[in-house]
């Protein structure tokens, strides 16, 4: 295309559904000067060749709010557009062959239920009814979504490429992204080649990554890093079936495979357990089949054939093998780059692009818009991802697991196979010595619990009690009844120091950052509107210098709402987190064993709650720190990473004599619910009022000028509308994970956003909002509640105080 203005509000690189979407959007909230530049065609890398489902229902509320608002956008743009999108409401139909996906079906139709998605749980005969042509021999139960559908997706693109060209983006082409020009954190113009060889450069204040299976190579080009793979993904589409007529997408997850009638023909797909990786692309793909692989495919065909008995009749018509990218965790990459001021992305959708990208592409937009999140999109900000995951040995390794976890049993605390090892912390041989069983975060190999002598020291999933639930229980009660020992290291550790710290530690926390050295403060980052952007600890290490420590999936991206918060302040901030080891010892017995290995004073006159001083450990010096995410006496002790190992063995070995008993991650958070501390990122977010959530004693207004200040002033004075409320069930065998609707005098009212399961209160224990505009305290604690724990209402003690020691008493011991 010639004539591409010299300079644009936003430059999209990129023209598949997401890059269209995007550019419709902002065109939608006023932006006009939005200039949209794809390679080849529109569609032509992997929008084309998608199946074009439409689910509402994803993993969670607000992911199933943008999958609603795809749905209700794609009915309407052929109204708005003129362009047929041939989405239409067919349902959709998910199957279950084992006893542990019947319970995931169920669980997913009470969490529907809590998201206000309409659907039915129905057994063989419903099913029978709905798709005749199932083989239901050993189909134990399913459920029905009738509002699901299916469109074009092609079309879908082009229809929204067409309604933001009518609202006045320039849409180019055969027009590629050779180069960027950058002045610091900005990207200040793209580079461009058209297929006749005109070149040129578009000044830009924002440009959005949308290039799909491109998006890491883009993303490395802009600066930034995007980790995805691209994978062969297969589909099979039957030759014309005589007298079939319109069903519902059918997914039968036990088998790998998902079925869409279109036209008469049956299209039979795949998310095979190991996939294939695929790559370097060609520079010249567009509209591409990749070779065929039936040998790959067949596992797939034969079940299929089985359950679909008319495909062995019907022959096949066309198969089919194309890329689509994956990303580490399977979830989709939206949001500002933390590398770049002015970079943001949009790619990665893992096999659900269509369903996504008109929600997606909204929220994107309103988040350029107004420079903050709509909502929050925790679950696929890029924020969460770590730079280290854009090395192509661990994205190739972890690809091959990813596609076919779409359709695993979703178990609870599943960990990924692939990709292991690559952070380990410096107490990571000591621990699996001794038993432990790891789990992976953000990279982190961390104990999750420790498997006994004699047991498999592995993972075996259950939607019931796991192989774990007794070693849990009994790392539990040591932290009650003795003392454990537990790895903290992978949590992030940010160290703020310079003339300016305190004042900008005081701008962008709730509480009061001007305290004496050596002393803790709990805080929160807020948002203007009072909501949470980080849970963090801070201790003052020096006149000049703090240490924040954060969790450690959001390391990354609570550094990066630090940087953009600090103007011109006089502050470095270092991620600090592999330098020092932290081992939490905790228990009514810790003093003990800390005693036995320091010459320290650790009573409460020397070294009182809430504060840290250095101590000598062993023949080591380390730093401990008085505080507790577990509810008891205790210490978190950090120590440099070259004497780690001989402060864990000091501690180990005096500890024998204590019943010191080493502890994972799961302990953790089975002790945080009971004494009901908040979890970032399920309990308290961007969108949870600090004072909604039981916070406001973190945070103090008498100081001036700090972000969200005004927010928690007006939220004083006009009164909560929700209050975070903590549960526990009365039945003491049902477990609880999250997003268990809250029946609130038989009615939905909300959902766990946190559950576990309390072993010394006897029974699971949630935590989740419940609305409570104008009553009192009294008048919310007066009311019956029930959780929903897969479709049975268990009858819930409610309480707006822990639990577990209301009054924190054991802490100060």
């Amino acid at each position: 295309m010639t004539n591409l203005p010299t300079k644009a509000r936003a430059v999209i690189i990129g023209g598949g559904v997401i890059g269209c979407s995007v550019a419709y959007h902002l065109t939608k909230l006023g932006w006009k000067d939005v200039v949209l530049l794809e390679r080849k065609q529109l569609t032509s890398g992997t929008t084309w060749h998608a199946a074009g489902l439409i689910a509402q229902l994803r993993a969670t509320a607000n992911m199933t709010k943008l999958a609603k608002y795809s749905q209700e956008l794609y009915g309407q743009l052929e109204e708005e557009t003129g362009m047929a999108t041939g989405f239409k409401r067919v349902g959709s139909i998910t199957v279950a062959l084992t006893e542990e996906r019947d319970e995931e079906l169920r669980r997913s139709a009470a969490m529907a239920r809590a998201f206000g998605v309409e659907i039915d749980e129905i057994g063989r005969d419903e099913i029978s009814a709905k798709y005749p042509h199932l083989n239901i021999d050993d189909v134990i139960g399913g459920v029905y979504l009738p509002k699901d559908g299916q469109g074009d997706p092609g079309n879908i693109a082009r229809a929204l490429a067409k309604g933001a060209r009518q609202k006045g983006a320039v849409v180019a082409e055969y027009t590629a992204v050779t180069g960027v020009q950058r002045t610091g954190r900005r990207i200040t113009a793209v580079n461009y080649q058209s297929a006749n060889g005109e070149q040129g450069s578009i000044a830009c204040e924002a440009v959005i990554n949308c290039a799909g299976m491109w998006g890491r190579d883009v993303g490395a080009m802009l600066g930034t890093s995007v980790p995805l793979q691209a994978c062969e993904h297969f589909y099979i589409v039957s030759e014309p079936i005589a007298g079939l007529e319109q069903l519902p997408v059918l997914r039968v997850p036990d088998e790998c495979a998902y079925y869409k009638e279109d036209a008469g023909k049956i299209m039979l797909g795949a998310f095979e357990p190991v996939s294939k990786p695929w790559g370097p692309i060609p520079g010249d793909f567009e509209f591409d089949q990749l070779p065929e692989d039936f040998d790959h495919f067949e596992p797939i065909l034969e079940a299929a054939v089985n359950r679909m008995p008319m495909l062995a009749e019907a022959g096949i018509h066309t198969f089919f093998n194309g890329p689509e990218s994956f990303t580490p965790d399977d979830a989709y990459h939206l949001g500002q780059c933390p590398e770049m001021d002015n970079v943001w992305v949009a790619a990665g959708f893992n096999s659900v692009g269509i369903q996504s990208a008109g929600g997606a592409g909204m929220a994107l937009a309103q988040w350029m818009e107004d420079g903050a999140r709509p909502f929050d999109l925790g679950d696929v900000d890029i924020a969460r991802m770590q730079p280290f995951q854009s090395n192509k040995s661990y994205l190739m390794d972890r690809s091959t697991e990813t596609l076919g976890l779409l359709y695993a049993d979703h178990f609870p605390y599943r960990q990924k196979a692939t990709a292991r090892g690559v952070r380990r912390t410096p107490f990571h041989t000591h621990l699996a010595q001794n038993g432990a069983v790891f789990g992976e975060l953000a990279g982190w190999e961390r104990a999750n619990w420790f498997a006994n002598a004699g047991q498999d020291a592995e993972y075996q999933y259950s939607w019931q009690r796991q192989n774990f639930f007794e070693n849990v229980a009994q790392e539990h009660h040591a932290i009650r009844n003795d003392v454990g020992m537990y790895d903290m290291s992978s949590f992030g550790k940010l160290r703020v120091e310079g003339p300016d710290a305190e004042a900008f530690l005081n701008h962008i926390c709730g509480a009061d950052l001007s305290v004496p050295v050596g002393k803790i403060v709990y805080t929160q980052f807020l948002n203007t509107s009072g909501g949470i952007e980080a849970d963090v600890t801070v201790t003052r290490l020096s006149e000049l210098a703090y240490l924040v420590v954060t969790p450690a999936a959001t390391r990354l991206a609570d550094e990066t709402w630090m940087r953009r918060h600090l103007g011109d302040r006089m502050v470095i901030i270092t991620d600090v987190t592999a330098s020092e080891g932290v081992l939490a010892v905790m228990g009514p017995r810790a003093r003990d064993v800390l005693q036995a290995v320091s010459p320290a004073d650790f009573s409460n006159a020397a070294n009182p709650f809430g504060t840290a001083q250095v101590v000598e450990i062993g023949m080591a010096q380390a730093r401990v720190h008085r505080v507790s995410y577990v509810g008891e006496l205790g210490w978190e002790i950090y120590v440099s990473a070259d004497m780690a190992a001989h402060v864990f063995e000091v501690l180990h070995e005096a500890g024998a004599s204590f019943g010191l008993k080493l502890c994972g991650m799961h302990m953790m958070d089975t002790c945080r619910i009971e004494k009901g501390f908040r979890h970032f990122g399920h309990d308290i977010t961007c969108e949870d009022h600090v004072l909604e959530a039981g916070l406001g004693f973190a945070v103090k207004t008498a100081k001036p000028d700090f972000i969200g200040r005004d927010a928690v002033l007006k939220k004083r004075e006009t009164g909560l509308q929700t209050r975070m409320v903590q549960f526990l069930l009365n039945d003491p065998e049902p477990l609880l994970y999250h997003n268990e609707p809250i029946l609130r005098d038989g009615e939905i009212v909300g959902y766990l956003s946190s559950g576990a399961y309390g072993h010394h209160l006897g029974g699971a224990v949630g935590l989740g909002y419940v609305p409570c505009a104008g009553e009192s305290v009294e008048q919310v604690l007066a009311s019956a509640y029930e959780i929903d724990v897969a479709g049975t209402k268990v009858s819930a003690e409610a309480s707006l105080k822990p639990l577990y020691d209301p009054k924190s008493d054991r802490v100060k011991v």
